[in-house]
């Protein structure tokens, strides 16, 4: 087995200096995910969502999960699955949320605190009608996060939402959509050597952003 105690990376990265009060998180952000792209990250969109929710017995439970960012802008961030899934109730329940992205070949990270709002019906149809016509179908087929007696049950019924929906236009479902959570706080990181890395935190006072950094 790969001895991973004794795994070490050097990062080297541009450091945060130029970073101010005065720069926009969002567009620090927009300019991140481009940079991402042009390194070749894969999925760079991928973000992990987490989310806390009573178990029980009352112990609260966080739980994270991979989603894909579809949109970004001066309200916040979107993405979108099935709102009767583990995620979609628990943040139904508790609607306040951290996201977070890692792009390695950039040796950066970002990390978003906000509340998750569902977007107008109108955005969530108008994005579901933009994706492939398979990721639609599936969108009725899979009782996302209910347990299945096998993959088999899974097949079948996404051969009986096709047979349902043969030669017309599928529907956007009810129960799938987005969220946008405008962020309350967001974190920029950047790798650096001897782990001496960079940390800016942008938090959300009003209608303006106050800057901290943080130490490694």
């Amino acid at each position: 087995m790969h001895d991973i105690a004794a795994d070490r990376v050097e990062y080297h990265g541009q450091t945060l200096d130029g970073v101010n009060a005065a720069t926009s998180p969002y567009a620090l952000f927009r300019s991140w995910l481009e940079a991402a792209y042009e390194a070749g990250n894969p999925e760079p969109t991928a973000m992990q969502v987490a989310t806390v929710a009573l178990g029980g017995d009352g112990v609260p439970r966080p739980s994270v999960r991979t989603v894909l960012l579809k949109e970004v802008d001066e309200r916040g961030f979107v993405f979108f699955s099935n709102y009767r899934s583990r995620k979609g109730r628990e943040i139904e329940a508790q609607p306040q949320v951290a996201l977070q992205w890692y792009w390695p070949a950039l040796a950066r990270a970002v990390r978003v605190e906000g509340t998750a709002v569902r977007v107008d019906r109108q955005e969530s149809e108008a994005y579901f009608a933009s994706r492939p016509r398979g990721s639609q179908l599936g969108a009725w087929a899979s009782q996302q996060s209910a347990e299945l007696d096998s993959r088999a049950e899974l097949l079948a019924a996404y051969a009986r939402v096709g047979e349902e929906f043969r030669g017309r236009e599928v529907p956007c479902p009810e129960h799938w959509g987005g969220w946008r959570v405008p962020a309350g706080a967001i974190e920029f990181w950047q790798g650096e050597p001897s782990r001496l890395h960079d940390r800016v935190r942008f938090t959300r006072e009003g209608t303006s952003w106050q800057l901290h950094r943080l130490a490694p």
